[in-house]
């Protein structure tokens, strides 16, 4: 496995995995985002997009990076990340999250923010807290998932050579 840049060839395989997540409405506060506004928020509107990829080049997950804030605030990042649902647990969320802190130092970002870690997601929050992002904010009742309000995480890291 590898992450690499993205290739605007490589859209239908990331937008087959963006749709059931996002649609699924409970780990992204998007519910029923059409393709043409998903590839804005994830490929458009960012400064780089990377996919991971078997030895077959075909695409396990995705993630993105960008300035957190506009100009006074650029110098901390923002990242996202999705993996195909039956390449879970294989470790593609761990090595594009090692990635992307790679990736932002060589952008010249000094921190990665996640503004909105929704607190039912424990596979995530678990797997950043392992990989050094501590929860630095919590917002109740954030987050509205089939179960009703549930609070979200801020989570930060300081980023260093790895």
């Amino acid at each position: 496995m590898i992450v690499r840049p993205f290739k605007s060839s490589d859209w239908p395989d990331v937008w087959a995995i963006i749709k059931p997540i996002f649609h699924a409405g409970e780990t992204y506060a998007f519910s029923n985002i059409s393709e043409t506004q998903a590839h804005e928020f994830w490929i458009q509107n960012v400064s780089a997009t990377f996919v991971a990829v078997d030895e077959h080049d075909c695409v396990l997950g995705s993630y993105y990076i960008k300035p957190n804030q506009p100009l006074l605030g650029a110098h901390i990042c923002n990242a996202a990340y999705v993996v195909d649902e039956n390449q879970r647990g294989k470790g593609v969320a761990s090595m594009m999250c090692e990635h992307s802190q790679e990736a932002a130092l060589k952008q010249g970002f000094l921190a990665m923010q996640f503004n909105f870690v929704v607190s039912t997601n424990t596979g995530a929050v678990n797997l950043w807290k392992k990989l050094g992002f501590s929860i630095i904010g919590e917002i109740p009742e954030a987050f509205q998932s089939a179960n009703g309000y549930v609070d979200a995480f801020i989570m930060h890291k300081k980023l260093s050579v790895i």
